[in-house]
Protein backbone atom coordinates (compact mmCIF):
# COMPACT_ATOMS: atom_id res chain seq x y z
CA UNK A 1 0.00 0.00 0.00
CA UNK A 2 0.92 3.48 -0.92
CA UNK A 3 -0.58 5.67 2.11
CA UNK A 4 -0.26 9.01 -0.03
CA UNK A 5 -1.56 7.22 -3.49
CA UNK A 6 -3.86 5.17 -1.53
CA UNK A 7 -5.47 7.84 1.37
CA UNK A 8 -3.68 10.78 1.58
CA UNK A 9 -4.11 12.46 -1.79
CA UNK A 10 -8.01 11.71 -1.86
CA UNK A 11 -8.42 13.40 1.81
CA UNK A 12 -6.69 16.43 0.41
CA UNK A 13 -8.44 16.46 -2.17
CA UNK A 14 -11.79 16.78 -0.24
CA UNK A 15 -10.08 19.53 2.40
CA UNK A 16 -9.15 21.60 -0.14
CA UNK A 17 -12.00 20.99 -2.62
CA UNK A 18 -14.44 21.46 -0.51
CA UNK A 19 -12.67 24.70 0.99
CA UNK A 20 -12.42 26.33 -1.89
CA UNK A 21 -15.73 25.96 -2.92
CA UNK A 22 -16.97 27.34 0.36
CA UNK A 23 -14.42 30.46 0.19
CA UNK A 24 -15.05 30.99 -3.58
CA UNK A 25 -19.55 30.25 -2.86
CA UNK A 26 -19.67 33.96 -4.00
CA UNK A 27 -16.99 34.61 -6.57
CA UNK A 28 -18.68 31.50 -8.82
CA UNK A 29 -22.35 32.69 -8.32
CA UNK A 30 -21.50 36.15 -9.91
CA UNK A 31 -19.60 34.32 -12.52
CA UNK A 32 -22.56 31.46 -13.08
CA UNK A 33 -25.16 35.25 -13.48
CA UNK A 34 -22.77 36.86 -15.38
CA UNK A 35 -22.31 33.58 -18.01
CA UNK A 36 -26.46 33.06 -17.64
CA UNK A 37 -26.58 36.95 -19.60
CA UNK A 38 -23.45 36.55 -21.78
CA UNK A 39 -24.28 33.46 -23.56
CA UNK A 40 -27.53 34.31 -24.68
CA UNK A 41 -29.74 31.96 -22.89
CA UNK A 42 -26.86 28.81 -23.44
CA UNK A 43 -26.53 28.52 -19.90
CA UNK A 44 -23.58 28.86 -17.34
CA UNK A 45 -22.31 25.26 -17.41
CA UNK A 46 -21.02 23.24 -19.93
CA UNK A 47 -21.39 19.11 -19.16
CA UNK A 48 -19.03 16.74 -21.30
CA UNK A 49 -18.66 13.36 -20.42
CA UNK A 50 -14.95 11.64 -19.74
CA UNK A 51 -13.10 8.95 -18.67
CA UNK A 52 -12.07 8.86 -15.00
CA UNK A 53 -10.07 6.64 -12.78
CA UNK A 54 -10.31 2.93 -14.54
CA UNK A 55 -12.28 4.47 -17.64
CA UNK A 56 -15.39 5.30 -15.64
CA UNK A 57 -16.90 7.47 -17.48
CA UNK A 58 -18.48 10.66 -15.64
CA UNK A 59 -19.23 14.31 -16.74
CA UNK A 60 -16.87 17.02 -16.01
CA UNK A 61 -18.26 20.44 -15.47
CA UNK A 62 -16.48 23.80 -16.76
CA UNK A 63 -18.39 27.40 -16.88
CA UNK A 64 -19.04 27.83 -20.77
CA UNK A 65 -17.10 30.62 -22.70
CA UNK A 66 -19.45 29.95 -25.73
CA UNK A 67 -23.44 30.60 -26.67
CA UNK A 68 -25.24 28.14 -28.88
CA UNK A 69 -26.13 30.02 -32.36
CA UNK A 70 -26.24 28.27 -35.29
CA UNK A 71 -26.32 29.27 -38.73
CA UNK A 72 -29.67 29.20 -41.36
CA UNK A 73 -29.18 25.29 -41.15
CA UNK A 74 -29.66 24.88 -37.83
CA UNK A 75 -25.43 23.95 -37.43
CA UNK A 76 -23.37 25.44 -34.78
CA UNK A 77 -21.19 28.42 -35.62
CA UNK A 78 -17.50 28.18 -35.40
CA UNK A 79 -16.02 28.40 -31.90
CA UNK A 80 -14.21 31.80 -32.60
CA UNK A 81 -17.69 33.37 -33.44
CA UNK A 82 -19.43 31.95 -30.54
CA UNK A 83 -16.40 33.11 -27.82
CA UNK A 84 -17.99 35.62 -25.86
CA UNK A 85 -15.82 38.49 -24.26
CA UNK A 86 -16.25 36.99 -21.05
CA UNK A 87 -15.88 34.09 -22.03
CA UNK A 88 -12.15 34.77 -23.46
CA UNK A 89 -11.79 36.49 -20.34
CA UNK A 90 -12.23 33.03 -18.19
CA UNK A 91 -10.09 31.39 -20.51
CA UNK A 92 -7.09 33.63 -20.32
CA UNK A 93 -7.66 33.13 -16.70
CA UNK A 94 -8.58 29.84 -16.04
CA UNK A 95 -11.57 30.54 -14.21
CA UNK A 96 -13.38 28.16 -16.43
CA UNK A 97 -12.01 25.57 -14.77
CA UNK A 98 -13.27 26.09 -11.16
CA UNK A 99 -16.61 24.19 -11.45
CA UNK A 100 -13.88 21.14 -11.23
CA UNK A 101 -13.82 21.47 -7.97
CA UNK A 102 -17.01 19.97 -7.89
CA UNK A 103 -15.65 16.78 -9.88
CA UNK A 104 -13.16 16.89 -7.32
CA UNK A 105 -14.89 16.97 -4.00
CA UNK A 106 -17.77 13.96 -5.19
CA UNK A 107 -14.54 11.69 -6.31
CA UNK A 108 -14.67 12.23 -9.71
CA UNK A 109 -11.22 13.90 -10.01
CA UNK A 110 -8.45 15.23 -8.03
CA UNK A 111 -6.63 18.53 -7.90
CA UNK A 112 -3.64 17.26 -9.64
CA UNK A 113 -3.45 14.13 -12.27
CA UNK A 114 -3.55 13.57 -16.14
CA UNK A 115 -6.48 15.64 -17.69
CA UNK A 116 -9.18 14.09 -18.29
CA UNK A 117 -9.79 13.58 -22.14
CA UNK A 118 -12.50 12.39 -24.80
CA UNK A 119 -14.29 8.85 -24.59
CA UNK A 120 -13.40 8.51 -28.01
CA UNK A 121 -9.55 8.15 -27.22
CA UNK A 122 -9.57 5.25 -25.07
CA UNK A 123 -8.51 2.54 -28.25
CA UNK A 124 -5.83 5.10 -29.15
CA UNK A 125 -3.84 5.07 -26.16
CA UNK A 126 -0.15 2.72 -26.42
CA UNK A 127 -0.23 0.12 -23.41
CA UNK A 128 2.14 2.89 -21.60
CA UNK A 129 -0.50 5.67 -21.79
CA UNK A 130 -3.21 3.59 -20.60
CA UNK A 131 -1.83 4.07 -16.87
CA UNK A 132 -3.10 7.10 -17.14
CA UNK A 133 -6.48 5.82 -16.21
CA UNK A 134 -4.87 3.77 -12.90
CA UNK A 135 -5.39 7.28 -10.80
CA UNK A 136 -8.13 9.84 -11.17
CA UNK A 137 -7.96 12.88 -13.67
CA UNK A 138 -6.85 16.05 -12.26
CA UNK A 139 -7.89 19.79 -12.53
CA UNK A 140 -4.26 20.36 -13.46
CA UNK A 141 -0.84 18.02 -14.28
CA UNK A 142 2.39 17.52 -15.29
CA UNK A 143 1.81 18.38 -18.94
CA UNK A 144 -0.01 21.48 -18.22
CA UNK A 145 2.91 23.25 -15.70
CA UNK A 146 5.29 21.71 -18.79
CA UNK A 147 3.76 23.43 -22.28
CA UNK A 148 0.45 22.53 -21.99
CA UNK A 149 -1.32 23.69 -25.74
CA UNK A 150 1.87 23.58 -27.19
CA UNK A 151 2.70 19.84 -26.63
CA UNK A 152 2.25 17.31 -28.65
CA UNK A 153 0.30 14.63 -27.92
CA UNK A 154 3.10 12.10 -27.64
CA UNK A 155 4.46 14.54 -25.50
CA UNK A 156 1.16 15.11 -23.08
CA UNK A 157 0.83 11.40 -22.69
CA UNK A 158 4.63 10.58 -21.69
CA UNK A 159 4.19 13.38 -19.59
CA UNK A 160 0.95 11.77 -17.88
CA UNK A 161 2.77 8.41 -17.54
CA UNK A 162 5.59 10.02 -15.93
CA UNK A 163 3.14 11.45 -13.48
CA UNK A 164 1.29 8.33 -12.74
CA UNK A 165 5.22 6.41 -11.93
CA UNK A 166 6.51 9.07 -10.33
CA UNK A 167 3.23 10.23 -8.06
CA UNK A 168 3.98 11.51 -4.21
CA UNK A 169 3.16 14.38 -2.10
CA UNK A 170 6.31 16.36 -3.13
CA UNK A 171 5.48 16.19 -6.52
CA UNK A 172 1.76 16.96 -6.38
CA UNK A 173 3.22 19.96 -4.35
CA UNK A 174 5.31 21.26 -7.29
CA UNK A 175 2.56 21.06 -9.72
CA UNK A 176 0.53 22.74 -7.61
CA UNK A 177 2.42 25.90 -7.22
CA UNK A 178 3.94 26.07 -10.87
CA UNK A 179 0.28 26.25 -12.09
CA UNK A 180 -0.39 28.85 -9.68
CA UNK A 181 2.39 30.45 -11.17
CA UNK A 182 1.29 29.82 -14.51
CA UNK A 183 -2.30 30.78 -13.93
CA UNK A 184 -0.82 34.24 -12.79
CA UNK A 185 1.68 34.86 -15.88
CA UNK A 186 -1.41 33.39 -18.45
CA UNK A 187 1.05 30.90 -19.29
CA UNK A 188 0.82 28.53 -22.10
CA UNK A 189 -2.97 29.35 -22.22
CA UNK A 190 -4.85 29.18 -25.95
CA UNK A 191 -8.31 30.61 -25.65
CA UNK A 192 -9.42 29.40 -28.30
CA UNK A 193 -7.19 26.52 -29.35
CA UNK A 194 -6.83 24.73 -32.91
CA UNK A 195 -5.27 21.24 -32.20
CA UNK A 196 -5.53 17.87 -33.59
CA UNK A 197 -8.00 15.45 -32.36
CA UNK A 198 -5.99 12.50 -30.54
CA UNK A 199 -7.38 9.38 -32.79
CA UNK A 200 -7.64 11.28 -35.86
CA UNK A 201 -3.68 11.84 -35.57
CA UNK A 202 -2.92 8.54 -34.98
CA UNK A 203 -5.42 6.71 -37.39
CA UNK A 204 -3.45 9.01 -40.22
CA UNK A 205 -0.62 7.54 -39.13
CA UNK A 206 -1.40 3.82 -39.76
Amino acid sequence: MKPYRDFFKRAIDIMASGGALLVLSVPLAAVTLWLHFANKGAGAFFFQERPGRHGKIFKVVKFKSMTDERDADGKLLPNEKRLTKVGAFIRKTSIDELPQLWNVFIGDMSLIGPRPLLPRYLPWYTEREQIRHSVRPGITGLAQVNGRNNLSWDQKLEYDAQYVENLNFVNDCKILLTTVKNVFERKDIEVAPKGVFLDDERRNKL
